[in-house]
């Protein structure tokens, strides 16, 4: 048995470090990853007079309400799409000038999603070269609340959703959102552990969520919250393991049922699952995972489930690949607007190395092979295909040469290393 350890889940550190500048009194947060995404956060927090001070080892004491202040240069997001749709969220909120900006890939993504509600709510923001796209311009409002919004996203994603809690959270309006699907709902989740009135309601196959910011008198209680590991992180290794047989532990990583999606098709895959949850940090369940390999077969996802693996399908993918059968993804076109269009690099790189496959206008199509997989992949700069690809490599019978190594450490430094304990031969190249 391999057993591994992951970074700290970004997606859950973005939030605790916002929501802790917003809270009435010293926060700590622990085993926070050490990602360039979350570090473009904390840099933006910082410039916009919250005060995030790093004990080291991953530590962070954030000392709220904060000091909140126009920052006198344009922020920079730098890769990272939560940390300007989250931030949008909360400045349009707190009614303050600000400009956010980021790196030329994250200025390729869609922005209208958040833009479009804020600016319902009545916040004055505005593009500053192009529609849908950063760079945005925030200029502050004068006085009183946000207006009350009622709202059917377009889209089911935990980042509109974040940003808009967000904005209703620090704006001191009402706010209720109706999704067609439920994303994840670690912004949710977070917030009840530290005393907001957010409500969650099913309805069918998606969700009602509310917040009664309007009414709500208190502010949000500090907390002392270890960061849980990155299941979008382990997933890679989890199908390195898969590939060469061996049994994978990891220790420590979330196990928010919005986010396990990935491991429900594991075990329909015939793989053996055991998360057994070992606590709570900040209202998300945690737990030790152990995957075992065994005979696996195809599978097929449909888009009911992807918002709850959206992440990990190009670890999937590259696992398909190697089952004998056909397996197929369907209604994730979000995927075309991440760090890259990962459906089109997905099925490029598949066929450059020699496996069959289809690109669909919202998914793809994949036929496993056992035959030699060998060649140079593209990432196009994205984290996810290189962690993916490079998973891939370590299985028998393959030899991936990945063209930009350097481009995991927006969300898993040290991946390569951890990758090294599942190498089987050849492995993946850098």
């Amino acid at each position: 048995m391999i057993h591994l350890r992951v970074p700290g889940d970004k997606s859950v550190a973005h939030r605790l470090l916002i929501l802790a500048t917003l809270a009435e009194g010293e926060s700590t947060l622990s085993g926070v990853p050490a990602s360039l995404d979350v570090a473009s956060t904390i840099g933006c927090l910082r410039e916009l007079g919250a005060e995030v001070e790093d004990l080291g080892g991953g530590t962070f004491r954030v000392t709220g309400p904060a000091a909140w202040q126009s920052p006198r240069e344009p922020l920079d997001c730098g890769n990272s799409g939560t940390t300007a749709r989250l931030l949008s969220g909360l400045i349009a909120g707190l009614g303050i000038e600000a400009e956010l900006r980021g790196d030329p890939s994250l200025s390729l993504r869609p922005m209208d999603r958040v833009v479009y509600p804020l600016q319902a709510m009545g916040a004055r923001i505005s593009y500053v070269e192009r529609a849908d796209r950063l760079p945005v311009r925030l200029e502050g409002r004068a006085s009183g609340a946000l207006r009350k919004l009622r709202y059917r996203p377009r889209v089911s994603s935990a980042q509109v959703r974040a940003a808009l809690l967000l904005a209703a959270l620090a704006g001191r309006t009402d706010l209720e959102i109706l999704d067609r699907l439920r994303p994840r709902d670690h912004t949710e989740r977070i917030l009840r552990a530290m005393g907001a009135p957010v409500t969650s309601e099913p309805r069918e196959s998606g969700e009602k969520v509310g917040l009664r910011g309007g009414t709500w008198n208190r502010g949000l209680a500090p907390i002392d919250a270890a960061v849980p590991g990155d299941l979008s992180s382990a997933a890679f290794l989890v199908v390195a393991g898969l590939l060469t047989g061996r049994r994978v532990s990891i220790e420590g990583v979330g196990a928010n049922p919005t986010r396990t999606g990935f491991l429900r098709v594991l075990a329909e895959m015939g793989a053996r699952v055991d998360l057994e949850e070992t606590g709570t940090e900040a209202g998300e369940p945690v737990g030790d995972l152990m995957v075992t390999a065994r005979s696996l077969r195809p599978f097929a996802v449909d888009e009911s489930l992807v918002p709850q693996l959206i992440d990990e399908v190009p670890a999937l993918v590259a696992l398909a690949s190697r089952v004998e059968g056909v397996s197929v993804i369907r209604g994730a076109s979000e995927l075309r607007v991440k760090e890259s269009d990962r459906l089109a690099m997905l099925v490029s790189n598949l066929r450059t190395l020699g496996v069959r496959c289809e690109e669909l206008s919202d998914g793809l199509r994949v036929h496993g092979t056992s035959a030699p997989l060998r060649g140079i992949v593209r990432t196009g700069g994205d984290h996810r295909i290189a962690m993916a690809f490079a998973a891939l490599g370590v299985g028998p019978g393959c030899s991936v040469t990945v063209d930009d190594a350097q481009c995991v450490d927006v969300s898993f430094p040290g991946f390569w290393d951890a990758l090294t304990e599942v190498d089987s031969g050849e492995g993946v190249q850098q």
